[in-house]
């Protein structure tokens, strides 16, 4: 297995700290508000990352933050006019729901910040000791210029990290690519009890002491989004290895940005959508493929007729299980040894290159077309039909089969359709194709699909 890592800009084999085991951490949300649909790109990977590593027979050890405490929180509360800690509980709440939709499996540990409050402090004291970190107006601030590292994730270097229209001007800083490890307390603002006085932590050192905690010095892949590459895994990096001189993490995976119809996603061009507003439009598993269709590195671009063939391929899927009657199935009396082993190997050979799901797709689709074609050998198709549902469920899909293949239509509805199947089947028979096609967009309407066959009309629930 081969993982592109960040850190030296190539694939790498992947080695696990200890046989048979990974531990695999992401950054989660910072909990201000619902989330948006780039971020939703990001759950989807590394839970996919997470899945594949236990098909591979990987023990794995997943955790993802919870960011409950943030200037973005604090700025909510007051919007809100409540508490950050309502804020917090309230989106962090929303978040659970929506990532439940889209199908993530819930992480080993999911810690809140607020939980490590006296670990951050002791890291940062514990930075300052060793002279990595210095005290100014009451906040207290990493001096990058003390590790020479700085910059070895991002690719950024020192010397072009000068104030100005990327980095904030800061009397108070040594140099202006410092970052803050305390932040001083304002008026109302909540705030904890520390040896450089009332404050907070900043962002970049919570995730540093989870990772520690729950994963130990060194784990095995940090993940997230590009966008968090730098400053915050930068920042990560550098607390690490100035107080342990460790790695905080051997690989580092970072997935490509997500833009709205050719544009980056602002709420100015009035392009922001929440994963909640999407996933009230569009099925779940559609999002789902919507993201894998492309290499987890590569940018992608969101629009409608993209979801749309998503949701068209998924369906793709479902109506290959529906034709077997896949549900009447004892599936554990299935043997896939019927069918080619190159099938698995492929989908392994795709997944184990740096987790390459827009080319096992290729192999889903091979097998949804087995298990559909009709001249081959039942048997055949069930082990395709078998497979195909074994090895989507590694990418996340077939989560909930039956209730996917099993849709119920209430008794009138069903009344209105039979008479309506009856009506089209007579329109064709007198070759009135005019009331034929009307009567298809009404069946259709209905959320049909709709086929002709030599018996006459037939028709199955999307």
């Amino acid at each position: 297995m081969r993982i592109y890592n960040t850190l030296s800009r190539q694939k790498e084999e992947f080695v696990p700290i200890e046989p048979g085991k990974v531990k695999l951490y992401a950054c989660g949300p910072t909990v201000y508000n619902y989330f948006h649909i780039g971020n939703a790109r990001a759950f989807i990977t590394f839970d996919v990352v997470r899945r594949y590593l236990e098909y591979r027979c990987f023990e794995v050890t997943y955790v993802q933050n919870i960011t409950d405490i943030e200037d973005k929180i604090i700025a909510q509360s007051i919007q809100e006019n409540i508490p950050f800690s309502k804020v917090a509980d309230k989106y962090s709440k929303a978040f659970l729901e929506d990532v439940a939709r889209l199908g993530t499996k819930q992480p080993t540990f999911q810690p809140k910040a607020t939980a490590y409050i006296q670990h951050m402090i002791d890291l940062i004291k514990e930075q300052v000791d060793k002279g990595f970190a210095y005290e100014s107006g009451g906040d207290v601030y990493f001096a990058v210029s003390k590790l020479p590292q700085y910059g070895q994730l991002s690719g950024k270097k020192l010397e072009d990290q000068k104030a100005g229209a990327r980095v904030e001007e800061n009397e108070n800083k040594q140099h202006p690519a410092d970052f803050t490890l305390w932040k001083a307390a304002k008026p109302g603002e909540p705030s904890w009890s520390s040896p450089w006085g009332k404050g907070r932590p900043g962002w970049h050192t919570e995730c540093v002491v989870m990772s520690r905690d729950l994963l130990g010095v060194t784990f095995d892949i940090h993940g997230g989004g590009t966008d968090l590459m730098f400053p915050h895994h930068e920042n990560e990096l550098a607390q690490a290895l100035a107080t342990t001189g460790k790695p905080l993490a051997n690989y580092w995976m970072h997935n490509g940005f997500l833009n709205i119809e050719g544009e980056k996603m602002s709420k100015s061009l009035n392009n922001f959508f929440t994963a909640r507003e999407i996933l009230d439009v569009y099925d779940a598993e559609a999002i789902r493929f919507f993201f894998l269709s492309k290499h987890y590195r590569s940018p992608i671009d969101f629009n409608r007729d993209l979801i749309e063939e998503s949701k068209t391929a998924v369906q793709n899927f479902y109506s290959a299980l529906t034709d077997i009657d896949w549900l009447k199935l004892d599936s554990d009396k299935i043997d896939v040894a019927a069918l080619d082993s190159r099938y698995s190997d492929d989908f392994t050979a795709a997944m184990d290159d740096d987790f390459n799901s827009a080319k096992a797709f290729a192999v889903l689709f091979e097998l949804a077309n087995i298990s559909k074609n009709g001249t081959l050998k039942l048997i055949e198709r069930q082990a395709a039909a078998k497979l195909l549902v074994e090895l989507g469920s590694v990418l996340g899909f077939f989560q909930n089969i039956e209730s996917r293949l099993v849709k119920t239509i209430d008794p009138e509805k069903l009344m209105t359709i039979e008479a309506l199947v009856q009506q089209r089947n007579f329109a064709r028979q007198n070759k009135d194709w005019a009331a034929s096609d009307k009567l298809r967009d009404e069946l259709i309407a209905f959320g049909l699909e709709v086929k002709d066959t030599k018996d006459g009309t037939v028709w199955k629930i999307l």
